[in-house]
């Protein structure tokens, strides 16, 4: 099981598919077929039935039950999309055997050092998959998929293995947070699902932010300098005007836990205009709320100073916290839970800081905790994943399905 999961996550993350936040079309790369192609012959060659794929990016595909029992329609899900942080071309994964605990040497003299990143020292003697230090790995979600993708062909070739229907999905731009948006839930047909999309050993969540993004557009009036005295109003004073009146202790490099935050993505202007780009994040919904009314009352303050049409807020809601959906059929958590304490994994439940797709699907009438799948150090050329972390991640799936047929 282990060499399978490596084999295919090495494969996968060959396969650029890289989304794209400024395309309108979904999914946003047509790219990402060429590994939705991949993985839907894939499914067929392991036997699963009902594949389908659709044309926004969404496959689907059924692993039949094999039980008498009435047993609840179980979904996995993972995502074929890799994130924009870095670039994703020309992915050249490296395989370490038995690491040692050292320095892990990656090109161009990049080292990835467990003194910077001590969580590798959890590692020693483990297989690491890691990138060669030029992209992103792609572990964050081919990590997931291959695991998936194994425990289905796992319980095709051992029907001793008794399990309710399956449902599988393999979907586009959860990265840009656009993943469940043409998601037809009535179709995919699971009562619970789980995305495969957490960190490191252990992690269940079933918490999220409350997410929303903001655009802020300051407008002003361009006068030559030497004669500017009185007449010139600059979009780019005022927008950094908009960003001080920001909490300065509510920002990503001073929070973490529960603690939210408003963060400035982008800034860029001239003097007749300036655009601010901003995520607005919180678990807790009344604060969530209370950060989206500062930004406004912000914009309303310097309106009454420059003018009703010197600056424009828009904040659009992203996702909520999935925890006021999964609460009502927390069985799913603590089956979770206990499909980990079975194999002797620790489980480590804790909010995510971020949302996933599980964050929408929860809201469209699907409840999906997050599970994980090994990825450390996301989005970047230090990503890496352990392949034991991967085979346990596997062996979870397969520890669920039996628990949902066993209780039933």
């Amino acid at each position: 099981m282990k060499e399978k999961v490596i084999e295919r996550l090495i494969r996968y993350a060959k396969v650029d598919t890289q989304s794209n936040a400024e395309s309108t079309t979904i999914p946003s790369t047509q790219k990402q077929f060429d590994l939705l192609n991949i993985l839907k012959a894939e499914l067929e060659t392991i036997g699963l039935t009902e594949i389908t794929l659709d044309e926004n990016g969404y496959l689907f595909a059924t692993l039949p039950a094999n039980t008498d029992k009435q047993v609840p329609t179980l979904g996995f899900l993972a995502h074929v999309d890799t994130a924009t942080d870095f670039s994703g071309t020309n992915v050249n994964p490296q395989r370490i055997d038995n690491y040692d605990g050292g320095d892990i040497q990656l090109k161009n003299g990049l080292v990835m050092s467990p003194s910077y990143f001590p969580n590798l020292k959890n590692y020693v003697g483990q297989t690491l998959i890691t990138t060669d230090g030029t992209t992103l790995l792609g572990a964050d979600d081919k990590a997931g998929i291959a695991e998936i993708m194994t425990a289905m062909e796992y319980l095709v070739q051992h029907p001793e293995i008794k399990h309710g229907k399956i449902r599988v999905a393999f979907t586009p731009d959860e990265e840009i947070g656009r993943g469940p948006h043409k998601f037809d839930v009535e179709k995919f047909g699971a009562d619970f699902a789980y995305t495969m999309d957490g960190g490191p050993l252990g992690e269940l969540q079933y918490e999220s932010f409350n997410a929303a993004g903001a655009k802020v557009t300051t407008r002003g009036t361009s006068v030559h300098p030497g004669s500017a005295k009185d007449k010139m109003v600059n979009a780019i004073t005022m927008a950094i005007q908009f960003q001080n009146e920001m909490p300065k202790d509510d920002v990503p490099e001073k929070t973490e836990g529960y603690e939210g935050f408003i963060h400035l993505m982008s800034f860029n202007g001239h003097i007749e205009e300036a655009k601010l780009s901003y995520i607005i994040r919180d678990h807790d919904r009344d604060k969530f709320e209370a950060k989206k009314a500062h930004m406004l009352a912000v914009e309303k303050k310097i309106k009454e100073q420059y003018g009703e049409g010197a600056i424009t807020v828009e904040i659009e809601d992203q996702y909520y916290n999935m925890r006021e959906k999964i609460e009502p059929v927390f069985e799913i958590v603590e089956i979770a839970k206990k499909a980990m304490e079975n194999l002797n994994i620790t489980p480590v439940i804790e909010p995510v800081r971020g949302g996933t797709d599980g964050s929408q699907l929860s809201y469209m009438g699907l409840p999906t905790p997050n599970i994980f799948a090994g990825g450390e150090n996301m989005h970047g050329k230090f990503e890496y994943v352990a392949a034991e972390t991967m085979e346990q991640a596997t062996k979870v799936i397969l520890e669920i399905v039996q628990l949902f047929e066993a209780q039933n």
